[in-house]
């Protein structure tokens, strides 16, 4: 007769026990740390004034160092650019030599080919980076738009035809560094040599003359 009504409340205990609130499973932290990113150096240290980072997870994260990276990239072209397209004016073989005066206005000046062949290189490249380092759209969650292949590093999509990319971790770190600070430095030329142009209409090269 005990062992029945031991019985009897351990089931009741049980069916009371299935309704009663669950204690919320561990999520794992992610043990990704700003800190250990390329493009840190002393004294400025980790330079987020913003606080863009403290707001971020991992994935937002590694799209910031994505689009720092593409953006500086063509920075660094405009760069050289702005310096070639003004030094050759009026004697390069392309478009019979025509196109003349400040880099800001030489686009304006090209042929509707042109255009329609520059919007198909980069849209080719654009559509390669894509489907290079991006998650399916398909697959990617309603509140996650943009993700990043979680095994892809920002900024590198497989193109190193000079072989320059190193093999040892804290070399790759130390190049990657140079190539963040060298693209820094180009988004502030880009900008300051456009607004130059812009307010006093002469050529960036007129300026060292």
């Amino acid at each position: 007769m005990k062992f029945i009504a031991a019985s009897l409340l351990l089931s009741s205990a049980a069916a009371f026990n299935a309704f009663a609130p669950k204690k919320a499973a561990k999520v794992a932290v992610p043990t990704y740390n700003v800190e250990d990113l390329p493009g840190i150096l002393a004294p400025v240290g980790f330079f987020d004034p913003l606080g863009f980072a403290a707001k971020a997870d991992e994935a937002t994260l590694k799209r910031y160092r994505e689009a720092e990276l593409a953006h500086g990239r063509v920075s660094m072209l405009a760069v050289v650019g702005f310096f070639v397209g003004e030094k050759v004016e009026g004697s390069s073989f392309l478009f019979d030599a025509s196109i003349k005066g400040p880099a800001i206005s030489h686009l304006a000046q090209v042929p509707g080919e042109f255009w329609a062949l520059l919007a198909i290189m980069i849209g080719a490249a654009e559509q390669y980076r894509a489907e290079f380092g991006w998650v399916d759209p398909s697959e990617v969650p309603v509140d996650q738009p943009g993700l990043l292949k979680s095994d892809y590093t920002p900024g590198d999509i497989g193109f190193d035809p000079l072989g320059l990319k190193p093999t040892d971790p804290e070399e790759y770190k130390i190049m990657a560094t140079k190539e963040l600070q060298h693209g820094r430095l180009a988004m502030l030329a880009a900008a300051g040599f456009m607004a130059q142009e812009l307010v006093d209409g002469k050529g960036i090269i007129e300026h060292f003359a």
